[in-house]
């Protein structure tokens, strides 16, 4: 994530709470049960977004994970492809005499 990103969900963010706390005071509510609700979902969002960050690191679905295994199983396909048949014999060999 870029840095220009970050900054832009920090707004996105800043601005949801402040269109909660605006729709919330047009539904009726006072300026501060409206601020005091508008805080609890913005809680709840945070805690919510925490616990699928939480599960994504974990589970190890965070992109750095991802690129790493792509980049590993490109590179052990382009070394398998680089070998000769009678190198790929002798490695399908040594793999069958490990496994037995």
């Amino acid at each position: 994530m870029r840095r220009i990103d970050a900054i832009g969900i920090v707004f996105g963010v800043f601005v949801a709470g402040g269109l909660a706390y605006l729709v919330l005071q047009l539904v009726g509510l006072d300026s501060q049960n409206a601020g005091i609700w508008s805080q609890a979902l913005l809680v709840c969002g945070l805690i919510g977004w925490l616990f699928t960050y939480v599960f994504r690191a974990v589970g190890n679905k965070m992109s750095y994970h991802q690129q790493r295994d792509e980049y590993e199983q490109a590179y052990f396909q382009k070394r398998l492809d680089e070998l000769s048949p009678e190198e790929l014999e002798r490695v399908q060999a040594e793999i069958e005499q490990e496994r037995n």
